[in-house]
């Protein structure tokens, strides 16, 4: 058995590689094979795995992987490999000496332990294994911030590794050995100084001294660019001893050139602008590296950006800041990349920059090898700022870059250059909005921008916050002083196609963005305006090839070239957006482009996917028979589109969140109605596990209207049912019922009987919170009677309703046979349901220690899960159980996160139940005016959604409260309470009285 982690993680029993899931399950594993026998907190799982905004089902997503990798491994390797979880997190058991990592790590230990006891010949074959075997740590994968550190750490252990090799084969007259080992490593690392000073040594012992200077040449040139610093005192030292090494050759005379120019122009830059806003921390960095470069060797360093972003003002502002560091020039040529047809030519764009640094125009040589030789000649004693503005690619600019000297090279361009230097590009986005106030002000005014605020915000807004759009807007008002800032964003506002309104005398956003858009191939020019076809704006590549009819890995390479043009931006790994503005441009391109039909179809194959995709991403959390049926699906128009999609994949849907309610609006405003409802109810489910009860009503009320265009009487009744299920959670009984009453009409008038006995079933729901319990446990022994439902979704019915009912023994009962059933069929939704309402039982029999056990198990299963259902209630009922418990601290830290659960699902009935929880724990624990108001709060929210039982239970705890100091009003609470749980049937004498009335233990 081997466990590899250097190179591709992979876990090998005999010749077989074992299946380790998806990446994220990968980086689980991989966390806790670099900490092997060491406890991995839960927490640090979470930070590999979600770096930047983890989700809310993290922990429940980190339980699954971790317990889906304890199966396989228990299943495969026994003892040898086990993971096992412990409080807070986990550990992988196992001989560290299967791990690959530690094996080239036991290596290069013993290699520097030889080396230090004087063996080099000994230490040699250890050496190249660690150097040659070494690969990066788990390729393949996208790190977190702990695993990132570790594979940096074995770099740079191979890094040494390679010095002491290096030095070994010095120490035993091998400088060829040591020259071959370190002259490619030192190529592609320019900045490793340890290493150059080794290969100088090398060449000078190898007697290739003029090699050794050629080494320091490179090296310092290096370092003074990218660092500023000087070469090291050792490399200092070697230069001269490879100086004094080598043999004297006389130097080439070097051509003189005088250029007699008189007082000719030195500063060629435009006009920039007067008052440059933001971007303080961007221009900091720039002037530095601007400044630096006037004294240290040429400096290189670009600037990109999408289209209207200010990279010219950027670069502008920078050169013109920067020019007195530059007193033989500052010169500008813009080289027109936006369009084949106008792009300037590398020659033509030297001719320019020769004729501004002064040369004549009959001293220029006429072809391209020679102006670039005069070019860099010229620069190679001159300190000049050169500004190369619009670059459409890097084979343009490359010929026009010095190689010695001391210029400073500003390169702009729409596309990103990342083969002109070895710094990374500076990408400029859109302004922050404080930023974009500020320039709106410089144009119009500050008194205006004062004036009218929420005006101002609502235009930068409309913009985007792109300079070049707020800089036209701003422009069109200081040329209409009569014109409030309201009345721009009136009109703007009121356009359906308002990007040509844009426009300040000859400079228009569309013509800047067509510019970026005219010079892209078919294919791209297509995926782009694909991005303007829909509502959603997160696509997935997947997505942009059903919508273009592309092959999945040509729609890949179409988006790397939109993103490296900054028309697209990549906001995750496989995830696109586009700016607003250039989206609004992508959707009047779509409109112009093309007939109507094609965009259409184009639609509908997206939405095709979508719905297939959300299908198979539910798989673990809908019963597939019941979803078949209610969808009536077609086969996928794009099957292999569908390859890529990962079943359950619960973290899939939650990023799609956005998109489903845009996708089922758009389907149904375009005659999709099919799609609409058949995307609502395909969603649901997802919605209702998480606790979106907002999302449901949203989709499942456009699938309802999409369901009645279509005629489709079975599809109208499916979205009235899932419609009351949104109802029910969030306290809108009165509208549930309606719902429910219309299933019922429906699936009876069309024959389809065990339908609407389902839809009686439900009904009960609405019963037992209405207060109309025997109605409810009729309703759920009628449905078992008839056998039209399966058990799961009756039993917790009919378990809460005999418990409300205060027949507790029989609840418990039901709940049991919940649980058992659940475990049969291995729904762990319905087991942490069960879990959880069988706590609430043993909770209000005050057997507390099972509670606490059977709650705790419930929110640990939803946890891993990621059900959200009904978890404000299990939280509610645990912190009853530390109150019993006298556990008061816990109690009320339980109740408050009750009752934040419940407020972010919406769900006002728990509201009321969390809240008259807390009032209890606080009466207790002696803060009884506390008690009252959170009391009265629970009235109001249960009285407003007409839920009996939290009333009655609040009226019965403000009497015992007020009873002294108030005892008519308390009188009339009790009689009221009274009557509504003498009119629900349910004990009058209920536990909250209980608690009321029996002595506790006074708080510690």
């Amino acid at each position: 058995m081997q466990i590899q982690v250097v190179g591709g993680l992979a876990v090998r029993l005999g010749a077989a590689d074992l299946s380790l899931g998806t990446p994220k399950q990968q980086l689980v594993l991989a966390l806790l094979v670099v900490r092997a026998n060491q406890l991995v907190p839960l927490h640090d799982l979470v930070d590999e795995l979600w770096p930047d905004e983890p989700p809310r089902s993290a922990i429940a997503n980190v339980r699954t992987y971790a317990a889906n990798l304890r199966r396989s491994l228990d299943s495969c390797a026994g003892d040898r490999l086990r993971i096992v979880r412990e409080p807070g997190g986990y550990r992988l058991l196992t001989d560290e000496s299967l791990i690959d990592l530690h094996r080239v790590t036991g290596r290069w230990r013993h290699a520097r332990g030889l080396m230090r006891a004087g063996e080099p010949a000994r230490a040699i074959p250890l050496l190249e294994d660690v150097v040659h075997g070494a690969a990066p740590l788990l390729a393949g994968l996208t790190l977190g911030p702990a695993l990132t550190a570790r594979r940096e750490a074995v770099n740079q252990e191979r890094r040494a590794a390679l010095e002491l090799l290096a030095e070994a084969h010095l120490s035993l007259g091998r400088p060829e050995s040591a020259v071959s080992l370190l002259r490619d490593e030192v190529s592609h690392e320019p900045l490793w100084e340890r290493a150059q000073c080794l290969l100088m040594r090398a060449l000078i012992a190898a007697g290739d001294a003029g090699g050794a200077l050629a080494v320091y040449r490179a090296a310092r040139e290096a370092l003074t660019d990218q660092l500023g610093v000087p070469p090291s005192e050792e490399m200092e030292r070697l230069r001269n001893a490879a100086t004094r090494a080598r043999r004297r050759i006389p130097e080439s005379a070097r051509e003189v050139e005088t250029i007699r120019s008189g007082a000719h122009k030195r500063n060629w830059l435009p006009r920039t602008v007067m008052n440059f806003v933001g971007r303080e921390e961007m221009v900091d960095r720039l002037l530095y590296e601007v400044r630096e470069a006037s004294g240290q060797g040429p400096g290189i360093r670009v600037i990109d950006g999408m289209a209207g972003c200010g990279k010219t003002t950027l670069a502008l502002h920078v050169a013109s800041r920067s020019a007195e560091r530059f007193p033989d020039g500052q010169l500008f040529v813009d080289l027109r990349g936006h369009s084949a047809r106008t792009r300037m030519r590398p020659a033509t764009a030297l001719e320019t920059l020769l004729r501004q640094l002064g040369v004549p125009a009959g001293r220029i040589p006429m072809e391209l090898p020679d102006r670039q030789e005069m070019w860099r000649r010229q620069l190679a004693t001159r300190s000049v700022l050169v500004v190369l503005d619009n670059a459409a690619d890097s084979r343009q600019v490359e010929p026009l870059l010095p190689v010695s000297g001391s210029a400073a090279v500003l390169v702009t361009s729409r596309r990103r250059l990342l083969a002109l230097t070895e710094r990374p590009p500076v990408s400029l986005t859109v302004l922050a909005e404080a930023e974009a106030l500020e320039l709106l002000a410089t144009l119009v005014g500050g008194g205006r921008v004062e004036a009218e605020p929420e005006a101002a915000r609502r235009l930068v807004g409309i913009c985007g916050c792109l300079p070049l759009a707020v800089g036209l807007a701003g422009t069109r008002l200081a040329h209409r002083p009569d014109w409030r800032i309201s009345d721009l964003v009136d009109r703007l506002s009121n356009r359906s196609m308002f990007l040509p309104a844009l426009r300040a005398e000859a400079r228009s956003l569309m013509e800047a963005f067509a510019e970026s858009y005219e010079p892209l191939d078919e294919a791209c020019r297509k995926g782009f305006r694909s991005f303007g076809l829909v509502a959603g704006n997160h696509l997935d590549t997947a997505m942009v090839a059903a919508l273009t009819d592309l092959p999945l890995r040509d729609a890949a390479d179409v988006l790397d070239e939109l993103v490296d043009r900054h028309l697209v931006q990549e906001t995750s790994a496989g995830r696109y957006r586009l700016h607003d503005l250039m989206r609004r441009y992508a959707a009047e391109l779509a409109r112009q482009e093309g007939e109507a039909t094609a965009r259409r179809s184009a639609v509908q194959n997206l939405l095709d996917h979508v719905l297939h995709s959300v299908v198979r991403a539910s798989a673990s959390i809908e019963d597939g028979r019941v979803l078949a049926q209610h969808l009536r699906l077609a086969e996928p128009r794009r099957p292999d589109l569908l390859a890529g999609r990962v079943n359950r994949d619960l973290d899939w849907l939650e990023e799609q969140r956005p998109n489903l309610d845009a996708f089922i609006r758009q389907a149904a405003d375009e005659g999709h109605e099919p799609m609409a409802w058949r995307l609502a109810r395909a969603s649901w489910r997802f919605f209702y596990i998480r606790g979106y009860f907002d999302d449901i009503s949203a989709t499942n009320g456009v699938g309802l209207v999409a369901a009645r265009r279509c005629g489709d009487r079975h599809a109208v009744a499916l979205m009235h049912n899932y419609l009351a299920s949104a109802c029910v959670r969030t306290g809108a009984y009165q509208d549930a019922s309606a719902h429910l009453h219309e299933v019922v009409s429906i699936l009876t008038g069309l024959g389809d009987e065990p339908g609407a006995q389902r839809a009686r079933f439900n009904l009960g729901a609405v019963h037992w919170l209405t207060g109309r319990l025997h109605q409810s446990l009729e309703a759920s022994r009628e449905t078992l009677r008839s056998h039209v439902l399966d058990t799961l979704p009756v039993l917790p019915n009919l378990g809460l309703t005999l418990r409300y009912l205060g027949r507790y023994d029989e609840s418990m009962a039901v709940h049991r046979l919940h649980l058992f059933v659940a475990r049969i069929k291995h729904d762990l939704f319905h087991m942490s349901n069960a879990l959880g309402h069988l706590g609430g039982v043993r909770y209000r029999l005050g057997q507390n220690a099972a509670a606490e056990r059977l709650l705790r198990a419930s929110l640990a299963l939803r946890d891993r899960t990621g059900n959200g259902f009904a978890r404000a209630e299990t939280l509610s009922d645990l912190a009853g159980t530390y109150r019993q418990l006298g556990r008061y601290e816990d109690a009320l830290r339980h109740h408050e996160a009750a009752i934040e659960a419940a407020a972010a699902s919406g769900e006002r009935g728990v509201q009321a139940q969390a809240r008259n929880e807390l009032a209890v724990t606080l009466g207790v624990t002696g803060r009884a005016d506390e008690a009252v108001l959170v009391f009265e709060e629970a009235l109001a929210i249960a009285t407003r959604i007409g839920h009996p039982y939290e009333q009655a239970r609040a009226l019965d705890g403000l009497a015992g409260h007020l009873a002294e100091k108030q005892p008519t009003e308390a009188r009339r609470y009790r009689q009221r309470a009274s009557a509504i749980f003498e009119r629900m049937g349910a004990p009058e004498r209920h536990d909250l009285r209980r608690q009321l009335a029996e002595p506790s233990s006074p708080p510690t």
